[in-house]
């Protein structure tokens, strides 16, 4: 059990018989009444956000969330297939629960899935940014650089980003997971 005055960013909490991630907090002390603790919680089953007051003091239940680094290695049909690196068994999660982040896993990727209380599969964690590969997009044309013109590229998984004109096929680039935006070649 946790107070709700320890709440930290990230933090997994049980509550309403749903597992949420606490994306945000505030402490909030009125002139007159009680404090209480205004948040944003990220149902981590259903992906919903809501917001939620608790009073200040308030004991909530921690959930343990288990993460095991896993590589993805196929998509068979609905469901994308997984493998442990250290057992080597295989699991299948369902492409609607892991809808987004499927616009930025390739064949190969360690990722880390996350579990609660070790059997139910809650969703898989991206790095903040990953190297993708440009797989198509228009030349650029020479002396297209001194404005912040961009193009379109499509990635190895199918993303599609805008870019500086200055980038071609072949070429590897640094994509953030949080919005699909390009960040910088890769070196």
């Amino acid at each position: 059990m946790i107070s709700t005055n320890d709440f930290k960013t990230g933090q997994t909490i049980l509550h309403d018989g749903n597992i949420f991630q606490v994306i945000e907090f505030m402490h909030v002390k009125p002139g007159k009444g009680s404090a209480f603790v205004r948040t944003k919680l990220r149902n981590l089953r259903s992906g919903a956000v809501i917001d939620y007051t608790f009073n200040a003091g308030t004991k909530i239940e921690r959930a343990q969330i288990d993460r095991f680094q896993m590589q993805y290695l196929y998509a068979n049909g609905d469901m994308h297939v997984f493998m442990n690196t250290d057992t080597y068994e295989q699991l299948e999660i369902p492409a609607s629960q892991i809808e987004y982040e499927l616009k930025f896993i390739f064949e190969g990727m360690n990722v880390d899935v996350n579990f609660y209380n070790g059997i139910e599969i809650l969703g898989v964690t991206l790095p903040d940014k990953i190297v993708l590969q440009v797989v198509e997009t228009v030349p650029g044309v020479k002396g297209d650089t001194k404005t912040n013109a961009s193009k379109d590229a499509i990635m190895q998984t199918g993303l599609l980003v805008k870019v500086p004109m200055f980038i071609e096929e072949g070429e590897k680039i640094i994509v953030s997971t949080q919005d699909g935006s390009y960040v910088s070649r890769d070196k």
